[in-house]
């Protein structure tokens, strides 16, 4: 049995050890894939602002290889706003990153992907919302932080759940 004040079997166990390899991320580019904001009642809404409206939010992430090392990782993003009298706007957007990733371990690639990639991006859409909403000629839509880690936890136990009842 090693004495566990011996300095020489600490230096023969971290030997005996594999270097742990530093995953590396850089973000090669970002862009918008898909933009789509419509406002097809404006003229019902110049005259006068209504009530709040009712804003529905979703938000998807996906994510593919491009090549050996980049990937992309984007996020489907869509808003409607209405109120009682129609739509006041409707936003689509896609806006994606390329990344290059190394050193990644296999079963932290997709985690990776749609978790820290996104947040890594989801400012640059969080201020083009805003900029488009604004521009559409109504207060800016900010939106508040997304924990992707939360949805991605999410969108997990669905799928889960829903293995589990195509089983039974």
């Amino acid at each position: 049995m090693a004495d566990e004040n011996d300095p020489k079997s600490t230096e023969d166990e971290l030997a005996n050890e594999k270097p742990v390899r530093q995953i590396e991320a850089q973000v090669v580019g970002q862009f918008i894939k898909d933009l789509s904001f419509e406002n097809p009642n404006v003229e019902k809404f110049l005259s006068a602002p209504s009530e709040n409206p009712n804003i529905k939010l979703e938000i998807n992430v996906g994510a593919r290889r491009l090549q050996e090392e980049l990937f992309e990782s984007a996020i489907d993003f869509k808003a409607t706003a209405t109120v009682k009298e129609g739509t006041i706007y409707h936003i689509e957007i896609v806006y994606a990153g390329i990344f290059r990733l190394r050193n990644v371990p296999n079963e932290m690639l997709e985690p990776f992907l749609v978790i820290n990639c996104p947040t890594l991006i989801f400012p640059f859409l969080r201020r083009l919302v805003a900029d488009l909403t604004r521009e559409g000629g109504y207060p800016p839509l900010l939106l508040d932080p997304i924990d992707f880690a939360q949805l991605y936890m999410r969108r997990k136990n669905e799928m889960a759940a829903a293995g589990q009842k195509t089983v039974n």
